[in-house]
C-alpha cells in the first residue's frame, strides 16, 4: 500500500485484475458461510463440507444465499479458531484492499474522497441550519406582530395623553429614564460603567429603549376598532357582531392587570409573553381545575431600579478627605503616603503605606483624632489590611449611595451561582458585589441593635432564595416572635408551615427540625449516601433507570440493600429566626439544645440555620451556640464586648448603621466591611405576589399538627413541673446519682473527695451517692483507705439505662389501659 501510494501509476494488467475480482468473489462468498454457519460448528471438517456440497446439489436455483464448499474451506477453520468477530473484521480488510488493489486506488485517493464527502455534507448542513435559522426568525416577527396588535387593542381604552402603568407602578419611559443611570454608580468598575446595556430581549430595542407604540391614536375609540375589524376580517361580516366581540375582549381585559409585553432580564421568561390576555384568563381557569401551573423565577422588573449617584459630590469628598488625612497625621509626627483609595457605596479605605520606622499602633491609637478632623461619625483602622502591604483608615461617606438588590439580584455572580441557597448580600468597601452560600456557610448569625439594618439583611436573603429557587428544590421555615417582620412572607409557596409567631410552638418547629434531621440521616445509612446531595443523585437515578425500565402495569425501581429507592428528593430546609432573643428567654433549655444540635449535625441533611438577634449578649449566644456557628455578621452594636461576642473581636460597635455590617464566613481569618442591599416593603409585596400567584402556598398538615403536639406536650410538663419536683424529693436516688456513675466509670475508680470536686456537692452527700452505687452494682464496698473498685464498664451501664427506659413505657402503657377500664 505504501508503494501505490508514492508511485501512483498502473501496476497490474487485465490478468491480475480477473485473479483480484476472483479474490473478491471469494472472500464474498466467505460471507455467505457466516450466516449458515451455527449448523457446522458442533460437527467435523470433513463432514461440514458435504453438508455443504449437498445443500448446493440440492437446491433448485443458480443463485443462493449459500456459500457452498469453497466457503467453507476458509470459513470454518477461521470460525473455530478466531471466532465470528475476528472473521467478519478479516473479511472486511481483506475486501477493502482487493478494492483498493483492483481499482488502483491510493490512500491519499481515499482521503481526497472523504474530504469531498465531508464538505458536501457540511454545506447540506449549513444550509438546512440557515433555513431554520430564517424560519424561526419569521416566526418570532409573526409573534411580535400578533403581540402588536394585542398592545394595541388592549391600550385602546386609555387616553392618548395619559402614560399607561401596570400593576406595579413602572411604565416604558420610567425604564428608558433610569436603565442608563444602573451603570454609572462611582463604585463599579469603570468597564462597566461605560455604554448602554444590550439586552436581547423581544419588546425591547438594542439600545435598551422600549418600542413605540405608534398605533395607539389611531385605536382610541371604539369606531376605529370596528374599521380595522372589518378591513381584516371578511367584508360581510356583520358590524354588530363585530362590536359585541370587541366589547367583550375588552371586558375581559379589564380584568387582567399584567402587562404581557413587559419586558424581562437575561435567562428570564415572561411567563404571560406571546400570549393574548384572553388566552391567559382561559388558561389560569383551567390551571385552578387542573393545578397543573409550572413555576416560574419572579423576573427582576418586579424590584425598582437603582438611582443615580453624584459623581461629582463624590470626587470632591475623597479629595478633601485625603489631604486632611495626610495633614492630620504630620500634625502628630506620623509621615505616610496615600497608595490606593477604595469608595464604597457608604464608606471608602485610605490605604496607608507609613515611613521606615513608624509603628502600626501609633497610628491606631490616633483614630478618635482622626474622627475629629475629618468631622466624620466613626473612623475604622485595619492594620494591615489583609494582603496588602499598607495600613486602611475607613472613613463614612457624606456622599452615600444606597445599593439596591436589582443591581445585585441582576449581576453575573448571583446568576452563575450554581447553588440554590446563593444569596446577595450587597457591595465590600471595594465596590465588588458580596455574595454568599448558605450551604457552605453551613449557618449563619447575625447581630446587631435596633436600626442597623438586621432586618434588611434577612429580607435579602430570602428575597434571594425566592429568585434562586423553586419551591420543590428549597423549603422555608419562618420563625416571628414580633409578629411583623415576616408578615409580609404569608402564603409563599415556600413555606413548609405558616409563619410561626408564639414561642411555644417555635420551640416545638426547632424540635421537628431535629427529628427530620435525624430521620434523614436514616434514609442516608440505608442508600449509603453521605449527605443530600448523594441522595438526590441517587433519586434521580432512580427516576431515569424508571423510565427505561418500568412498564404500564408495573414500576421497577432501582434497589440499595433491597431497600427500593424513593422517588422524591429531599428539598433544603432554610429556618430562619428574627428575634432569638425573644425564644431563649420563653424556652432556653428547648431552643438551645434544639439549635445546638441543628447547628451540629444539620449540614449534610440539607438543614441550615439563619439566627438573626438585637441582643447579643452572652445568655442569648451562649458559647456552645457561638462555637457551632461559624459564620456571622455583625451590624452595628453598642460596645466593644457586643463586638466581642459576635465576631470575637472588636469592631462592630464602631460601624455607621443602616446596613453598614462586618462579614467573616467560615474560615476567614478577618472580617469583611459590607454595605448591605435595600429592599422596599414594596418591592417584597410585589415578588410576594408574584410567588403567590404563580404557585399557592401547599403547607404541610402532619408537620404542623407534630409542632402542635409538641408544643402542648411541653407546656403540660412545665404545668407539672412543680409535682415532678415532689416526687423527686421522695425518690429514692440522688437527682445527680446518673452524673456520678458517669464519672466513676470515666475515672475507673470511686472515691468520696472526688465526686466533692467534679459535681461540686458536700461530703454527705457524696458519701450517699457512693452507697447508693454500692446497692446498684456499680462500685464494690469499702476497702479503708483505698478508692472503691469499679464493677461495671461504661458499656454495661449504657445496656442497663437502656433496659430500664424501655421497659417504662411499657409500664406506662398498662397503667393507661387500666385507667380506661371502668
Amino acid at each position: 500500500m505504501a508503494y501505490i501510494t508514492t508511485k501512483e501509476r498502473t501496476l497490474f494488467k487485465g490478468s491480475m485484475k480477473m485473479w483480484l475480482a476472483a479474490g473478491i468473489v471469494f472472500v464474498l462468498d466467505c460471507f455467505f458461510y457466516l450466516f449458515s454457519s451455527e449448523q457446522f460448528l458442533e460437527t467435523g471438517f470433513f463432514t461440514a463440507m458435504k453438508n455443504l456440497y449437498m445443500q448446493s446439489a440440492s437446491s433448485a436455483t443458480i443463485f443462493t444465499c449459500r456459500g457452498g464448499i469453497l466457503s467453507g474451506l476458509l470459513g470454518y477453520p477461521m470460525l473455530q479458531n478466531m471466532g465470528y468477530v475476528p472473521t467478519i473484521l478479516i473479511y472486511v480488510l481483506a475486501l477493502v484492499v482487493l478494492i483498493m488493489l483492483i481499482t488502483e486506488s491510493s490512500i491519499s485517493d481515499v482521503g481526497r474522497a472523504v474530504k469531498k464527502a465531508g464538505k458536501k455534507s457540511n454545506a447540506v448542513v449549513g444550509k438546512t441550519f440557515d433555513m431554520a435559522k430564517e424560519a424561526k426568525e419569521k416566526h418570532r416577527q409573526k409573534k411580535a406582530i400578533e403581540r402588536q396588535q394585542e398592545e394595541d387593542l388592549y391600550y385602546s381604552d386609555y387616553p392618548p395623553d395619559i402614560q399607561y402603568e401596570d400593576e406595579y407602578g413602572y411604565n416604558d419611559e420610567y425604564y428608558e429614564e433610569t436603565q442608563p443611570q444602573y451603570t454609572n454608580n462611582p463604585y463599579m468598575p469603570v468597564d462597566q460603567r461605560v455604554g448602554s446595556i444590550d439586552i436581547p430581549v423581544d419588546g425591547i430595542s438594542s439600545q435598551g429603549k422600549a418600542p413605540q407604540k405608534t398605533q395607539r391614536d389611531n385605536s382610541g375609540n371604539l369606531g376605529s376598532q370596528l374599521v380595522d375589524a372589518v378591513r381584516k376580517g371578511n367584508k360581510r361580516t356583520n358590524v354588530s357582531d363585530i362590536a359585541k366581540e370587541i366589547t367583550r375582549k375588552k371586558q375581559k381585559d379589564e380584568t387582567f392587570n399584567t402587562d404581557s409585553s413587559q419586558p424581562l432580564a437575561d435567562g428570564i421568561e415572561n411567563p404571560f409573553a406571546g400570549v393574548s390576555k384572553t388566552a391567559v384568563l382561559n388558561s389560569q381557569e383551567e390551571s385552578e381545575a387542573h393545578q397543573t401551573v409550572e413555576y416560574k423565577l419572579p423576573p427582576v422588573q418586579l424590584l425598582k431600579p437603582p438611582s443615580s449617584s453624584n459623581d461629582l459630590g463624590a470626587m470632591e469628598e475623597l479629595q478633601g478627605n485625603a489631604k486632611k488625612l495626610i495633614s492630620t497625621l504630620e500634625s502628630f509626627g506620623v509621615k505616610a503616603e496615600i497608595v490606593n483609595i477604595c469608595r464604597g457605596p457608604s464608606v471608602t479605605r485610605y490605604e496607608l503605606s507609613p515611613a521606615p520606622g513608624v509603628k502600626i499602633s501609633k497610628i491606631t491609637n490616633l483614630a478618635d483624632d482622626i474622627a475629629l478632623n475629618l468631622a466624620a461619625d466613626g473612623v475604622r483602622i485595619e492594620a494591615p489590611v489583609p494582603g496588602k502591604a499598607a495600613v486602611g483608615i475607613e472613613v463614612p461617606n457624606k456622599v452615600v449611595n444606597m445599593v439596591s438588590i436589582r443591581e445585585l439580584i441582576d449581576s453575573d455572580q448571583f446568576r452563575k451561582g450554581k447553588s440554590k441557597l446563593t444569596c446577595v448580600l450587597g457591595r465590600d468597601i471595594t465596590g465588588d458585589i458580596v455574595t454568599l452560600d448558605l450551604a457552605k456557610m453551613p449557618h449563619l448569625l447575625i447581630a446587631g441593635t435596633t436600626g442597623s439594618g438586621k432586618s434588611v439583611c434577612v429580607n435579602a436573603l430570602l428575597l434571594s432564595i425566592l429568585y434562586k429557587a423553586t419551591p420543590e428544590q428549597v423549603k422555608l421555615i419562618l420563625i416571628d416572635p414580633k409578629m411583623v417582620e415576616f408578615s409580609k412572607y404569608k402564603g409563599v409557596p415556600h413555606l413548609l408551615i405558616p409563619v410561626v409567631a408564639d414561642a411555644k410552638k417555635a420551640a416545638g418547629a426547632l424540635n421537628w427540625a431535629v427529628s427530620e434531621m435525624l430521620q434523614r440521616y436514616k434514609v442516608f445509612s440505608e442508600f449509603e449516601c453521605k449527605d443530600i446531595y448523594s441522595f438526590n443523585k441517587l433519586v434521580e437515578a432512580n427516576i431515569k433507570f424508571m423510565e427505561e425500565n418500568s412498564t404500564d402495569e408495573e414500576e421497577r425501581p432501582m434497589e440499595v440493600n433491597g431497600l427500593p429507592v424513593p422517588k422524591e428528593k429531599f428539598p433544603q430546609i432554610v429556618i430562619a429566626i428574627d428575634e432569638f432573643a425573644d425564644l431563649m428567654m420563653a424556652a432556653p433549655g428547648e431552643v438551645e439544645e434544639s439549635v445546638c444540635r441543628l447547628a451540629q449535625m444539620a449540614r449534610a441533611a440539607g438543614m441550615h440555620l439563619v439566627i438573626a438577634t438585637q441582643r447579643p449578649t452572652v445568655n442569648v449566644i451562649t458559647g456552645v451556640i457561638k462555637s457551632n456557628i461559624p459564620s456571622r455578621i455583625a451590624l452595628k452594636v453598642g460596645s466593644n464586648t457586643d463586638s466581642r461576642t459576635i465576631l470575637d473581636m472588636g469592631g462592630a460597635e464602631k460601624l455607621i448603621g443602616k446596613g453598614d455590617l462586618l462579614y467573616m464566613p467560615v474560615g476567614a481569618a478577618k472580617p469583611i466591611r459590607v454595605q448591605c442591599c435595600f429592599a422596599s416593603d414594596d418591592e417584597i409585596d410585589r415578588v410576594t405576589a408574584y410567588t403567590k400567584k404563580m404557585h399557592k402556598a401547599a403547607y404541610n398538615t402532619e408537620i404542623e399538627e407534630k409542632i402542635r403536639r409538641i408544643a402542648a406536650e411541653e407546656i403540660n410538663s412545665k404545668g407539672k413541673s412543680s409535682e415532678t419536683v415532689d416526687s423527686e424529693s421522695d425518690d429514692d436516688h440522688d437527682s445527680m446519682i446518673e452524673e456520678a456513675i458517669k464519672c466513676v466509670l470515666e475515672a475507673g475508680q470511686a472515691s468520696t473527695s472526688m465526686l466533692q470536686r467534679r459535681l461540686k456537692v458536700g461530703y454527705a452527700r457524696a458519701g450517699r451517692m457512693i452507697d447508693e452505687m454500692e446497692q446498684m452494682g456499680v462500685v464494690g464496698p469499702y476497702q479503708g483507705s483505698k478508692p472503691r473498685e469499679v464493677l461495671m464498664t461504661y458499656n454495661q451501664w449504657l445496656e442497663r439505662s437502656n433496659l430500664r427506659f424501655d421497659r417504662a413505657p411499657e409500664s406506662g402503657a398498662v397503667n393507661n389501659e387500666e385507667e380506661e377500664t371502668p
